[in-house]
């Protein structure tokens, strides 16, 4: 399994309850330093807002995640949230709901609801697409074996960056998952090459 369920872009969706509003606002990340700044940028854009409450969910095997209620009843917010990432099977999204309280209290049963459904609105509004887990490795070799490197890139149509063409070369290949083990033996097989892994995102 190298693929999975994310979102392309931020998306919005609303949900109205007594007078008080709640923002749903869904964002693909794919590290928890881009939820802790997003988290940051919010707080300010949404500075007046009562609660920022949020569920997150990292990585293709989908095993690291986060909910939290942000002061609003144990359970009532963050973990709804969550449950319509599970719903909808996506990974590598923070969906962040604000809440603009409106002066009559909803109970536990009325929070969950519009905790779940602003964060469902979010959801269905974005645009959901099928993502591959790709990894980066720093490929190392020295400047003869530049063509034998070059053949393997363009046979496996590899996307490059970070091209160093000196006596030592090295460049960086981003390489689909199930496919890295055997395309790294291809090119190791090449005299003088060497690789490192960089990440998987």
């Amino acid at each position: 399994m190298d693929t999975y369920k994310t979102i392309k872009k931020r998306s919005e969706g609303i949900y109205k309850e007594k007078g008080s509003k709640f923002i749903g606002l869904a964002f693909p990340v794919f590290n928890e330093e881009q939820v802790k700044k997003i988290l940051e940028d919010l707080r300010k854009e949404f500075h007046d807002a009562r609660h920022h409450c949020y569920a997150y969910r990292l990585g293709a095997n989908m095993d690291k995640y986060r909910v939290n209620d942000d002061g609003e009843p144990s359970s009532s917010a963050g973990k709804p949230i969550f449950g319509q990432i599970q719903s909808f099977e996506l990974s590598n999204i923070l969906i962040v709901v604000v809440r603009y309280f409106g002066g009559t209290k909803l109970g536990v049963s009325g929070l969950i609801n519009a905790y779940r459904t602003a964060a469902s609105e979010a959801i269905q509004a974005a645009d959901v697409y099928q993502g591959i887990v790709m990894e980066k490795h720093k490929i190392m070799f020295e400047y003869p074996a530049m063509n034998d490197v070059m053949t393997v890139i363009k046979d496996e149509n590899l996307e490059q960056s970070n091209q160093q063409f000196e006596l030592s070369c090295s460049l960086t290949l981003h390489i689909r998952e199930s496919e890295s083990n055997r395309i790294l033996q291809r090119l190791e097989k090449i005299e003088t090459v060497k690789s490192q892994h960089l990440e998987t995102s």
